[in-house]
Parts: structure tokens; C-alpha cells; sequence
């Protein structure tokens, strides 16, 4: 107690202390806050080892593919999910996509390409002289069941997605049909016979081979021969149909062209 009269400027110094203690607990947001680190999804890409320092869009576009298959759907997909997957942050996303429905519909465009890629299969199966029709079917279900996640994407998309990755896949679908309404008509003339409306049979034939392969996902191996058969079963009638319909067509505007000649 003699030290603090003694020395009075210490006591008041003390007492100043305690003061701005006492105002800092009773207002926080005027402490001096310390320095923390901050959460993973924050963090630059650059400093984090665990992350890649540069992303292209493939990258996330085969992260978000690795997450999707036969029976789960691309907008079941989070953003931070695919972020996780790819090894960026997610903001990083961001410069590649807008958001995970234009991912969503770049993995629809891949998995068309897939598709066609299928149709080139089947061409090249043309060479040994069998069937078009189960050379083509046999060629979808090998792709099928080697686990090929696009085209996983383009058949469960095109039944459970929204209304923007249908679209995406009817664009896509409709490229395949195009591609075989030609195929169509150059065999039919190599027939020497007529098809009516190609287009109709082509995308009649994609269509049906589209939905059977939805279907075939959710089916065991060992029901790929039977489905095989159905499936070729099914495209020669809807041949066969186009082929007599154009018979019919050709014969009607023969009889017409002869009650004008009389």
C-alpha cells in the first residue's frame, strides 16, 4: 500500500487497465480479433497442397462423372460434391461452369458423342456381312455393359432429369437419328427396295433402343440375350412396316397416275 501512494500514477494506470478490459468483454467486435485460418471451401486453390493449382473443364466433367451412374442422376449432384471430387475449391468451379446444370448438360453432350460412337461400331460390324439391325443392338449393349457412364447419363437423363437435360438429350438423340436415317436409305437402295418416311423409322428405332437400354440398366446380365432378340425383333417389324407402307404408297400413286392418263 506504501508503493501505490508512494507511486500514484501506477495505481491510475492499473485502473485504466481494468477499464478497457471491462469495455472490451462487455463489446467484443472492438477486441482485436486473431488471426484464423479459414475453412477448406474458402481456401485459394493455390494454397492448398491437396488441390490443383489449375482445373480444365474436363477435369470436373469426368470428377462429376465418376460420382453418376446407372442409378444415380446428374442433378442429384452437388456443386461441393463435384468440387471435392475434382480436388479444387469450389469457387474454382465457377470459372469453368455456371452452375451444375451446365455441367450437367456438357456430360449430356459427351454421352451423345457416345452414342455415335456406338453407330460407328455398328458400321464397322457391317464389314462382316451380318445383320444392321442386331449388329447395332449388340454394339448399344456391349457399350452398356462396359459400364460406360455417359451413355449411363444419356439414358437416365432422358427419364428422371428436368425439363432442361431432356432437351439435351433429345438434341442429342436427334443427331443419332440423322446419322441413321441415312444409314436407312443408303441400305435400302442397296436392297433395291423403298422405306416410308426415314426419318419417322429412324427415330422410331432410336427411340425404341433408347427406352429398352433405360430399361436393360436395371436388369441382370444374364437378360441381355433375351432382350437382344426382343429388341432385333422389334426393329424388323418397324422395317418391315416401313417397307410395305412405301409399297402401298408406290402402288397408290401408280393407280392415280393412271386414272389421269385416261
Amino acid at each position: 500500500m506504501g508503493a501505490l501512494y508512494r507511486y500514484p500514477h501506477r495505481c491510475v494506470h492499473n485502473r485504466i487497465l481494468i477499464q478497457q478490459r471491462e469495455y472490451h468483454v462487455r463489446c467484443p467486435s472492438t477486441r482485436r480479433r486473431p488471426v484464423t485460418p479459414r475453412l477448406s471451401t474458402d481456401i485459394d486453390v493455390d494454397s492448398h497442397p491437396g488441390r490443383k493449382a489449375t482445373i480444365a473443364r474436363e477435369d470436373i466433367i469426368y470428377a462429376a462423372l465418376k460420382l453418376v451412374g446407372p442409378h444415380r442422376s446428374v442433378s442429384s449432384l452437388s456443386l461441393r460434391e463435384v468440387a471435392r471430387e475434382a480436388g479444387i475449391a469450389p469457387n474454382s468451379f465457377y470459372r469453368q461452369f455456371r452452375d451444375t446444370d451446365e455441367l450437367a448438360v456438357a456430360l449430356i453432350d459427351l454421352a451423345g458423342q457416345s452414342l455415335r460412337k456406338i453407330v460407328g461400331e455398328a458400321r464397322h460390324r457391317l464389314a462382316t456381312r451380318r445383320s444392321i439391325v442386331r449388329s447395332s443392338i449388340e454394339a448399344f449393349m456391349e457399350q452398356l455393359r462396359a459400364d460406360d457412364r455417359l451413355l449411363h447419363v444419356l439414358l437416365r437423363e432422358g427419364t428422371v432429369g428436368s425439363d432442361a437435360f431432356k432437351r439435351a438429350v433429345d438434341r442429342e438423340l436427334s443427331f443419332f437419328e440423322e446419322e441413321l436415317r441415312v444409314d436407312l436409305i443408303r441400305l435400302a437402295a442397296l436392297d433395291q427396295v423403298e422405306l416410308y418416311e426415314p426419318a419417322l423409322v429412324a427415330r422410331s428405332i432410336t427411340r425404341l433402343v433408347f427406352a429398352m437400354g433405360a430399361t436393360a440398366m436395371d436388369m441382370p446380365r444374364e437378360k441381355d440375350p433375351e432382350l437382344i432378340e426382343q429388341m432385333s425383333a422389334m426393329v424388323r417389324m418397324i422395317l418391315a412396316g416401313s417397307r410395305a407402307m412405301a409399297e402401298r404408297s408406290k402402288a397408290a400413286r401408280g393407280r392415280a397416275y393412271r386414272n389421269r392418263s385416261r
